[in-house]
Parts: structure tokens; sequence; C-alpha cells
């Protein structure tokens, strides 16, 4: 399976962790980031370049876990040596075992595993395997469940005779390390990056529907009916939309309602199986399961109705469960969790939320409601729990309406066309080429050792071989300021084309993620920019003449270099002509744009902010909206203050119901561009984009490497349909700016001017 770009970035990471001696490294990465595919494909790639080497995999005690991550190894990884702790017991380790091995099985005190006997025990074999060269790496999943100070005395039998032992730590939430140790690495995977690629929901809507109250944490009066019907007619009329909604998009997928019992009420759990019971969702029809914990009491089957519950289209609709649903239990068609609360309330499971957070198919359908998931409960605690673990990413909801007045306001809206091909090989090589050639001086077809001169003397490195740096000299203390005192040595390790093989075409993959090309096409590009290859007869996009020994080796000494030389080709404006920022009626599709009739405002109802916005073009709209940024949040306040502002719509940031407008990066790829507001002012409508500001220091805070193209974008389309408009920040003081002409980061220059001055 194709990996990701995050995916790619942190299997890096950790080979690079390993090559540095690191001790210690951790794995943060939230459930649904796909942590097993990038640990099975790290120990692939690692086990492929070095020699001697088991890895070692714990998981946590209960549901058979250790089973479903070796099959999914296998499955991932053809060939994959993986074994069992049955399979340690029977043949001992071998070089290149990826070997699962659930933790209970070894910390129970009967186990005979580590019991002293006739039989060859595990530490006997871990000592065996030590004595014939090979070593451990240990990886421990769901670390945060596996601190006992058992799992510990586990731990020593790999390190006994002082070996050196990398441990990998895996989690959603890990603790217990000093991120400041220098033993230690922490990789921490981007939530953000994991929600851009459309693996898990973009955000938890809580209590969507419910009364806005302001600064009280009262329960609203019901009318005949109980706080669990309430929540769960909510749910349940929640779980009847988004199931319409796949519909309309062509998926068959049938949304999943997970209940959440307290610990110790089988009258409330009585009253939930009646009440769905009521609404023809029983245990009878297979609409109703029920997955209560060992120590559960119930007249009902403790597991019923569980058979093939994690398909898309299983009939299951609601599933009742008291204790946390296993470690490793997957159902992306779970959208919406009912909390029921006992009488004192129960802290956040991160693992409960977890279950209701993957995407089915594993990517979002631009729209809101179907890439969202739903929390519905009176536990105050609870959802206090949620929102601080989440911070960004958990608020209030409730749908708001469009005023009658702006029912009628309409600009054109650019799409791509249905069927978009990915970057093409060739403009992503015009872009390539044209930025060595402006920021190196390199010649393109010719002079081609002219050309690796000015590249080495820019810091790169040509050699046939492999060349890693090493820290030289000599200290009596391991202190950080004296450890810089040291020089830098190069070593050259002859380059094998079997065991660099691998680390050659895992940074092609690496660069051709950066630039949104498949693998084949982008080693298609290195092989006509940088290869000599006497069946190609055209040079026009020659830069050198490496060898095939010489190319492994220039992209494996200068992956990083490159990786930010690829970057700046698809990001700087001036790698396309001026026709690439304009587009004419057969490259895009144009249609009419009208604000949403309703739209599903997030809040954040804690906030003591709460004044109603009455310049929005929705009803009770809030000035504690979220998410927002700073510049955004000082924009809207601007507007709403402002008497050159008559109105403003905030806009969406994706998907066919917003507004946008299309531009091309530096290797022709089409991307769209959501601009932030549309207002109604003095002198016609205005499009805004706001973006990042400034620190006191006068750093940028913008972190859109696109913003110069989509500037020019914009600024063309406004010249087409004789709109006004441009980008606003902060500058260092935190006063807005706009610029309307020419983009700079520059907030000092005359590009910027103070928006009060310009709309007024």
């Amino acid at each position: 399976m194709d990996l990701l770009k995050f995916q790619h970035n942190a299997i890096s990471l950790l080979q690079s962790a390993i090559e540095n001696g690191k001790e210690e490294i951790i794995l943060k990465s939230c459930t649904g980031s796909g942590k097993t595919i990038m640990l099975t494909h790290f120990m692939d790639e690692y086990l492929k370049c070095h020699a001697n080497t088991v890895f070692i995999w714990f998981t946590p005690g209960k549901g058979n876990l250790e089973e479903q991550s070796k099959k999914k190894m296998d499955t991932y990884i053809h060939g994959a040596q993986t074994k069992l702790l049955s399979d340690v017991m029977t043949s001992g380790f071998s070089e290149n075992d990826c070997c699962f091995i659930n933790w209970e099985l070894l910390n129970k005190n009967d186990n005979i595993a580590v019991r002293d006997g006739e039989h060859t025990n595990f530490i006997e074999y871990i000592r065996s395997a030590r004595d014939s060269g090979l070593n451990f790496i240990l990886i421990i999943d769901e670390s945060h469940m596996n601190d006992s100070k058992k799992s510990a005395v586990i731990i020593n039998y790999f390190k006994d005779g002082g070996a050196k032992l990398p441990i990998i730590r895996a989690s959603a939430t890990p603790n217990g390390y000093n991120q400041n140790d220098p033993k230690v690495a922490f990789i921490d995977v981007p939530e953000k990056s994991v929600i851009e690629e459309g693996l898990i929901k973009k955000m938890l809507i809580i209590n969507e529907g419910f009364p806005i109250t302001i600064m009280s944490n009262e329960i609203t009066e019901l009318e005949g009916e109980s706080q669990v019907s309430y929540l769960l007619n909510k749910a349940l009329e929640k779980q009847r939309l988004l199931r319409s909604k796949f519909l309309e998009h062509g998926e068959n997928i049938n949304p999943l309602i997970l209940v959440q019992m307290p610990n110790s009420s089988d009258s409330l759990l009585d009253e939930v199986q009646t009440w769905f019971e009521n609404h023809d969702i029983s245990y009878e029809n297979g609409k109703l399961a029920i997955w209560l914990s060992e120590n559960g009491k119930s007249k009902f089957s403790r597991h019923e109705n569980l058979e093939d519950i994690e398909k898309n289209d299983a009939e299951q609709e609601a599933l009742i469960f008291k204790m946390a649903v296993a470690t490793g239990w997957d159902c992306p068609r779970a959208h919406i969790l009912v909390k029921l609360r006992d009488h004192e309330g129960e802290k956040f499971e991160i693992q409960t939320f977890g279950r209701i957070r993957r995407m089915p198919n594993a990517h979002h359908y631009d729209d809101n409601a179907l890439d969202s998931c739903y929390l519905y409960t009176w536990d105050n605690k609870f959802t206090e729990g949620a929102k601080a673990f989440l911070e960004h990413g958990a608020w209030d909801a409730t749908y708001i309406q469009l005023k009658d007045e702006y029912k009628d306001v309409t600009l054109k809206s650019q799409q791509r066309p249905d069927v978009i091909d990915e970057n093409d090989a060739e403009d992503t090589m015009k872009s390539v080429v044209n930025h060595f050639e402006k920021k190196y001086g390199l010649s393109v077809g010719k002079n081609f050792e002219e050309n690796q001169k000015l590249l080495t003397n820019n810091g790169y490195i040509f050699s046939d071989k492999i060349v890693v740096s090493a820290k030289m000299g000599r200290t009596e203390t391991l202190d950080a300021g004296k450890m810089n005192q040291m020089y830098d040595s190069d070593f050259a390790i002859p380059l094998n084309t079997h065991t660099h093989g691998r680390q050659f075409h895992h940074e092609i993959g690496i660069l051709s993620t950066e630039v949104s090309l498949k693998y084949e096409k982008m080693n298609a590009v290195f092989r006509r920019v940088f290869y000599r290859n006497p069946k190609v007869t055209s040079r026009k996009y020659s830069l050198l003449n490496l060898g095939t020994r010489e190319l492994y080796a220039f992209v494996i000494n200068n992956a990083a270099v490159l990786k930010t030389d690829f970057h700046e080709a698809i990001t700087e404006i001036g790698n396309l002509t001026q026709a690439t920022l304009t587009f004419d009626s057969s490259e895009i599709v144009e249609k009419d744009f009208h604000i949403p009739q309703v739209c599903l405002f997030t809040y954040d109802g804690s906030d003591k902010a709460q004044k109603i916005y009455s310049k929005n073009v929705y009803a009770d709209y809030r000035e504690s909206a979220e998410v927002r940024s700073m510049p955004e949040r000082k924009f809207e306040e601007f507007c709403e203050n402002s008497d050159f502002v008559a109105w403003f719509y905030k806009n969406g940031d994706k998907g066919t119901d917003f507004y946008s407008v299309v531009y091309k990066d530096g290797s022709g790829k089409m991307r769209l561009f959501y601009p932030d507001y549309v207002l109604g002012t003095k002198d016609g409508i205005w499009i805004i984009e706001t973006k990042g500001g400034f620190s006191a220091s006068g750093q940028s805070q913008n972190i859109d490497d696109f913003a110069p193209r989509k500037f020019e974008v914009l600024k063309n389309y406004l010249t087409e349909y004789n709109l006004q408009g441009g980008f606003v920040r902060t500058d260092k003081k935190g006063r807005l700016c706009i610029c309307t002409e020419h983009f700079s980061d520059n907030i000092d220059g005359s590009d910027w001017k103070l928006l009060e001055e310009v709309m007024k």
C-alpha cells in the first residue's frame, strides 16, 4: 500500500533516531494515523539495511492485539518474518524476526515462559540470541498501558549484560518520559496532517442542536422525556441524517451509534435497551449489539450481535458497552458516541473517543456532517476532558440560519474538473530545472561538470560512496556546549546497491509525496534531470550526467537539501508563466455560488465572550466562533464595528458547497483556494484572505508557502469580475494590515497598509 507523506516522514525520523543512538524513542501518533503501518514499514526498511537484528513488538494484554498486529504486518509486508510468543518458545529468535508478544503472557505469575524448568525458557532464548550476535530493538505499543514494574523486569531481560537496547514507545498519549533527555528522541506525528489526509474525522461536535446556554452548567428543562431519551433521540436523528448523506455520495455506509453506560447501572441498561426496541432497534432484528465487560451483569448476553459489526454496511445501528471498547478495535463507521453519566461523572477516555474518530474508507467527503464525529452527553466532566485533550478539535455546535436579505448574494466559484490527473512529470521537471537554473546558475543540457562544481559550492555532495558525519574530539563531560565545540568528520561508506537500494527508493518516495507525484514518475524525473541515460536522446531537462552508483549516492547524501529545493520549486511563483495564473473555460468548472442557507456553527460555549455579531450573514453568529485564528478574530471584530462593512460571511475551507478559486502549484497541479471572507461594503463586494501575523520581533508567522501564488490568482480573479480584495494580517504590534497590489513578507514595506485606513 502507498504510504502518506506524514507516514514517510515518521519512518525517516525513526530511522534517524536509531542511527543516532537514541535509547528511548517516543512515537506520539493519534488513533487512526496508521501507527501499525508506519512501524511495520519501518521494521521492514531497517531490516533490509541492517543485519543481525530482531524486533520485539509488545502489545497490551486483552484483545489479542498481538495477533492483529502480526496479521497486519503479514498483509502490508510481503514475506515478512513474523512470529508470536508460541513460535519463539518453539524455535527461539532468528535474524530478521519480527516477534509480536502480548505483555500479559509474560507478566502472569504462573507464566511458564519465564519459569525455570527443564525446557528452554524465554530468558534463555534471549541469551542465546545475544550469544549468536543478534541485536534486539523493542517496540512497546500503547506504551501508556505498559508502565508496570513487571513490564520493566521483562525489558531488563533484554538488557542483561549491558547490551545496547533501543526502545520505541508508541502511543496516542505517551507518558513517563523526559523530552529534554539527550538519550530520548520524541517523534510527534501532527494530528493536523492525519486530518488533512482524510484518515480521521476533522472535528468532534459536542451536543449538536442543544439550546445555547450562556455561562451556565444547568441542564435545560426537558418536556415529556427523560435525559436519556433526549440524548438517544439526538443520536438517532444524527444517525439517520448521516446514513442518507452517505447514500447521496453513493456509499452504502451505515453509521454506528456507540452508547457507553456507567459501570454500575443495570436499571439504566434496561431503559436504553427498551428505548431502542421502541424505535425498531433490537437484538432480535440484528440492529442492536452489546459488548459488556467481563464483570458486567445483565440478563442479556455480554456479547451479542458483534459479528461483522466493523463492516461499513453492517446492519447494527447501535452498540451498547460499559467499559472502554477493547484496544485495537477499529470500526470506522462509528460516528456517534452517547456517554451516559453516573452521579459522579467519569474522566474522559481517549480510547473511547478514538473508536468514533476514524473515517470510513480513510478519506473525507467534503461534507462537514460526514467528516465530523459527534458526542451527546450531560456529563460536563467528560466534555471538559474531551475539549482539553483535543484543544482545537472539540466544540459546541448548533445550526444557524442565513438571513433573508443575503439569499441573493452571488459569486462565481471555480472548481477543478471531475477527473483530475495528478501532477504531470514534465511540469515537475520544468519547475525543478527552472529552480536550479535560478538558484544555482546551472545550465540545461550542457556544462555538466560546471553544474556539478556550482552545486558542490552550495553544499551538495558528489561521490560514489555514502557520506556520514560524526563528532570528533575529546571532552571530559557530556556537556552540550563542549560537544558542539568538537569538529565534524566525514566518513565514506562504500555504496552497496542492495543494502542502499532500499534507502534510495525511500528517499525518492519522500520527494514524490512532497510534490504529489507517484513514485514511478518521480523516479523518471530524477533520471531525466540528473542521470546519464544513453537511451534518452533529448537532454533538454538534463542538469547532471551521473551514473547509476553516483545517482544513488547523490540522492541519499543530499536527501535533506533536495527536499528543500523540490519544495521551493513547486511553491515559487516564478516557475510557471503568467498564463498558469489564469484559466480558460476548458480548464476549470465555474458555477454560481450562493451563501449556504444553513450553517453548522461551532463555538466555545465556555467562553465569556458570547456577543452576537449583527453584521454576520447568519442569525445568532457569536463572537465565540471556533475554529478561528487570532487574525480572523481581530478581522471579524473589525467588520462588526466598521461603518465601511455592511455584512460579512466566513467561508468554509473545503468542499463544493463553499466559495473557491483555482490555482496551480509550480509543478502544474491544480489546487483549490478558499478565501476566508466575503464582505459587503460601501464599495461593493470584497474578498479577503487572512494570514498569520508577525511576532513582536517582526518574525513572520505565515506558514502558507503558496501565499504568493494564491495572492496573484486572487488578484487576477478580482480584476476579471470587477471586485476588490486582498490579504489581511496583523503586524508586530497586533494591528490589522492589508495588501491589495503586491504580496510581500515585509510587513513594514509599502505593500502593506493599515486596514482601517483602506476600509473607511
